[in-house]
């Protein structure tokens, strides 16, 4: 007979679980064979304590960033069954149930993107609608560590059935929305979808609007608006109505006890931290003041709460413990500010320091000040001044007065010092000679006169000359000791710069001008730019510093490209290789930097093109035939930013009406977006613009249009609109042009 299977103890069991969760997360290739060996611990009659563990893991490795989006979803439809059974399973340990939630938030858009690709496969969606409703029936009756698992699901339900607008970039290539769902779907019906989703947000926000009590579930609802603000515009509205409405101060008029105050500090706290967040990321928008002065009203009402209870008791309370009014007088009385007396100093010599001293405390007069750091003496002065009473300054300075004065007079008389004075005879103090008074020699004639001889002639020079000793040689003059002497310094001459060191050098120091702009603040308050021919760094803040560089790529080879062009195609043709300026090095750089943020750098951008079309007009004026940059620049960034638009990108629109020049290239570019039915609006809203505000640009943008609504049937309606308004005729002429339309040219206009 066969003896029966010893189990080994529940310790050791959790520890080999342990060590394979270990290797798991080392490399998450093991995640797929560990969870198909422990789905069998997940059953209802499994130990409790089995079963914590195997619903962690699987919450675990669903959450796991390393693992790639195919493995995920292979991984979450093996474990779909044994997940919907931890959920369902009635008197569920809350431990398990909590895991199970939070696995079925990772699940929920893996499930989803899996089923709008794959419609064959039905049951995957129906085990998921199941879990899905067992959550939201548990929602509001279950414990509170399962309720703030149930707030995660809700919003990555939310988030898979709501649209959204494309500005947040992608985690692990997963980023599910309403928009990913076709209309003739067999399953998913998306105007039911984003209804449900729409409830879900509404149930979600009754805990701020019924202004609940309960910090925790507050917290974690604040914690998940922000990601629903930014992405899923359909929600915005709802969520900054609810938010600005929440009072998280309302337990305040209760009395406030130790739980109490933790609780307020908590949800106000939580509030204020979004409310900051929405205000910083976007703050050009409408709603932005409003977040701000919410904000500044939390912060004001936190404070008058919370600094009541370190403020003294009132008089009448004080009275009333016994103290009386007298022991309130002496506390609140200003105590009279003792006489300042100045001694007067002692015969004999004194140093500064003594004359201006003005205590007696000999400790406090040999201590030196030099030791105390300078920023603290002048924080100490300027308080000490501030405070001070203007009876005692009188008083110091008109006993230092006194005491100077009186150094002064017991000081010895000095002989007077004759000063000369050039034409004043009766201000001279120089003694007279007494051997000449007699013979009537006044003080005019002992002025000394030169005699003025003829200048030698070249024969008397050369005689002299001859006359003159020989002079000896360095040699025959130096010391003994000579040979032992320094002679003089000489530096090195550099080394030899060849082309290749150069182009090293250059790209080095191009990388430099752009590091200290990771160091330099945005300046609190916007100054309006003084034009092309302002100081490029007036002070040293991050415009100053671009506008430097901005001008360093466009202006500092100007009337010297030439001989450096010329010098570099000597070189690039003699080694083989292409060779690249300082200033299109630094215009790269700039290219890159403002492309790495292009929404909040679009000022950059607009600088730098005015800087290149100021710079070409200098060029076109000394040297006819060079090449230009502006245009080359403003496609380039035109290219740049149309590759990462969308619909929400009005900052396109600005950057198009001030740059200085537009063409019908740099106009061309906007056709690209009518191919997209979510950008059409976009560019004709931006061509409007231009035809509306920048006349000498009108006709170029009418010719614009006039080419959208050739090519583009979806952005006809909306051309034909504008050209209906802005171009008469069209109507008339719209039958017998259907060729392209006539070249107006390039249309330009100075800022």
């Amino acid at each position: 007979m066969a003896s029966p299977v010893k189990t080994p103890p529940m310790s050791e069991q959790i520890q080999q679980l342990n060590a394979a969760r270990k290797m798991a997360l080392e490399n998450p290739g093991f995640f797929k064979q560990i969870i198909q060996g422990i789905l069998p611990l997940t059953a209802p009659s499994a130990p409790v304590e089995l079963r914590r563990w195997a619903a962690d893991f699987i919450a675990e490795a669903l959450a796991c960033p390393a693992l790639r989006t195919q493995d995920k979803e292979n991984l979450t439809l093996a474990i779909i069954d044994a997940l919907r059974s931890l959920v369902e399973t009635p008197d569920q340990d809350p431990l398990v149930l909590k895991a199970g939630i939070m696995a079925a938030a990772s699940a929920y858009p893996v499930i989803v993107r899996w089923i709008i690709l794959n419609t064959y496969h039905p049951p995957a969606w129906e085990a998921m609608s199941a879990i899905k409703s067992k959550i939201l029936s548990v929602w509001e009756s279950a414990l509170t560590p399962v309720k703030l698992c149930c707030i995660k699901f809700v919003q990555r339900v939310i988030l898979a059935q709501t649209a959204s607008n494309g500005t947040e970039p992608k985690h692990s290539g997963l980023d599910v929305n309403l928009t990913m769902i076709p209309h003739n779907h067999k399953f998913l019906d998306p105007r039911l979808l984003e209804a449900e989703a729409i409830g879900l947000l509404d149930r979600m926000l009754g805990g701020l609007q019924d202004n609940s009590s309960d910090a925790l579930i507050v917290d974690a609802t604040l914690n998940t608006l922000s990601i629903l603000i930014r992405t899923r515009p359909a929600t915005s509205s709802r969520i900054t109505n609810a938010v600005l409405n929440f009072n998280p101060l309302r337990l305040a008029n209760s009395p406030m006890t130790p739980k109490h105050k933790v609780l307020v500090k908590s949800m106000t706290k939580t509030t204020q931290m979004l409310l900051k967040h929405l205000f910083m990321r976007d703050s050009h928008n409408p709603i932005a003041p409003r977040l701000s002065q919410h904000y500044d009203r939390l912060q004001r009402s936190r404070l008058e709460i919370f600094d009541e209870a370190n403020r003294k008791r009132a008089l009448p309370e004080q009275a009333a413990a016994g103290y009386g009014d007298v022991k309130r007088q002496k506390t609140e009385a200003v105590a009279p500010q003792p006489s300042l007396r100045i001694q007067p100093l002692a015969p004999g010599p004194h140093t500064l320091a003594e004359v201006f001293s003005l205590t007696n405390n000999t400790g406090l007069q040999g201590f030196d000040v030099t030791l105390v750091p300078t920023p603290l003496t002048a924080r100490i002065n300027v308080r000490t001044l501030a405070s001070l009473d203007q009876g005692q300054l009188d008083l110091a300075i008109s006993g230092v007065r006194d005491r100077l004065i009186a150094l002064y007079a017991a000081a010895p008389a000095a002989a007077p010092v004759p000063v000369p004075v050039l034409g004043a005879a009766t201000a001279q103090q120089a003694s007279v000679n007494a051997e000449t008074v007699a013979l009537g020699v006044g003080e005019d004639d002992d002025a000394y006169e030169p005699d003025f001889y003829a200048a030698e002639d070249t024969e008397q020079i050369l005689n002299k000359l001859d006359n003159a000793p020989p002079e000896e040689s360095p040699e025959q003059n130096a010391k003994p000791d000579s040979a032992l002497a320094l002679g003089p310094f000489r530096l090195p001459p550099p080394p030899v710069l060849n082309p290749d060191t150069a182009v090293k050098v250059s790209q080095i120091t191009a990388m430099r001008i752009f590091g200290p702009l990771s160091g330099l603040e945005d300046p609190l308050v916007r100054k309006p730019k003084a034009g092309l021919n302002r100081l490029a760094a007036n002070s040293h803040d991050r415009d100053s510093w671009l506008t430097l560089i901005t001008r360093l790529a466009t202006r500092s080879t100007i009337c010297l490209e030439d001989d450096i062009k010329s010098e570099a195609d000597a070189t690039s043709s003699a080694l083989g290789r292409p060779q690249i300026g300082l200033g299109n090095l630094i215009r790269e750089m700039l290219f890159n930097y403002v492309l790495e943020d292009w929404r909040r750098r679009i000022e950059v951008a607009v600088a730098w093109c005015c800087e290149e079309w100021y710079n070409d007009q200098l060029t076109k004026h000394e040297r006819p035939g060079a090449p230009l940059n502006y245009e080359r620049c403003a496609l380039r960034l035109m290219d740049g930013f149309l590759s990462y638009i969308t619909a929400q990108d009005k900052v396109l629109t600005r950057f198009l009406s001030e740059i200085p020049q537009l063409s019908r290239e740099l106009l061309g570019r906007l056709k690209g977006l009518c191919s997209d039915p979510t950008t059409v609006q976009l560019a004709m809203t931006s061509l409007l613009y231009l035809v509306m505000m920048k006349p000498p640009a009108r006709e170029l943008a009418l010719d614009t249009v006039y080419e959208i609504w050739v090519e583009y049937e979806d952005a006809r309606p909306l051309a034909e609109k504008y050209l209906y308004r802005w171009r008469p005729g069209f109507a008339e002429a719209h039958a017998a042009a259907d060729g392209a339309p006539s070249d107006n040219g390039t249309q330009a206009m100075t800022a």
